[in-house]
């Protein structure tokens, strides 16, 4: 483990399994609006991306700005969802249990979605204090400012710090940082994930541990 200092997580998709949840009620949402938008393509456009980004996305779609209460009924359906469904990846705690370095996470999400999806998966005790979102910098992915901010609030040189990502956009902000990227497959196609940059792949988070060592 000596070429690295740190490991920062991604949170959805890596850390819990929230991506099939999250989007399912976004498309809801999306649906009740009069579009019809497949899961794929929420896959493919909005995951790893900042709300900001997302509620672009969505002006773009209706053609018009989305109603004033969209993203609020969307955080409140998703918490809802999350408390009913939500469990954290297969593998991940074991991962995290034999991990000998220091990690944290680095999500484009807010600060209240983690602590209700890290919360929920039992998780949020083992990140407390090291929870960093795109909230707390200027820019979200795929620009590489939370992460850059992460390692610097962890005391870390971005080129010691090894990310694990499931999202082109979280894989192109790693490398813009300057880190290493494993990128993980498991709902991700491999060929978007190689495509962004990352420097290894791996589709079962239980082999995390033997790779970093």
């Amino acid at each position: 483990m000596a070429r690295f200092d740190l490991v920062i997580f991604d949170c959805d998709g890596v850390l819990v399994d929230s991506e099939v949840i999250a989007n399912r009620v976004f498309q809801e949402l999306l649906r009740e609006l009069g579009v019809e938008v497949s899961l794929e393509h929420m896959f493919e456009h909005f995951v790893g991306h900042s709300m900001t980004h997302c509620l672009e996305l969505v002006r773009d779609l209706l053609g018009r700005d989305p109603p004033p209460d969209f993203e609020p009924r969307l955080r409140e359906r998703t918490h809802q969802a999350f408390e009913a469904e939500l469990l954290p990846t297969e593998g991940i705690v074991a991962t995290l249990n034999q991990l000998a370095l220091p990690y944290c996470v680095a999500s484009s999400g807010p600060h209240a979605k983690m602590r209700v999806s890290l919360g929920v998966t039992g998780l949020f005790e083992r990140f407390e204090g090291r929870i960093f979102s795109a909230a707390d910098v200027a820019r979200g992915k795929p620009a590489p400012d939370v992460f850059l901010f992460a390692a610097e609030r962890m005391g870390v040189r971005p080129e010691r710090a090894l990310v694990i990502e499931d999202s082109p956009a979280g894989v192109t902000a790693a490398i813009a940082a300057g880190m290493t990227v494993f990128g993980y497959t498991a709902r991700t196609p491999e060929a978007r994930l190689r495509a962004a940059g990352a420097h290894r792949l791996f589709d079962d988070m239980q082999k995390l541990g033997a790779m970093i060592a």
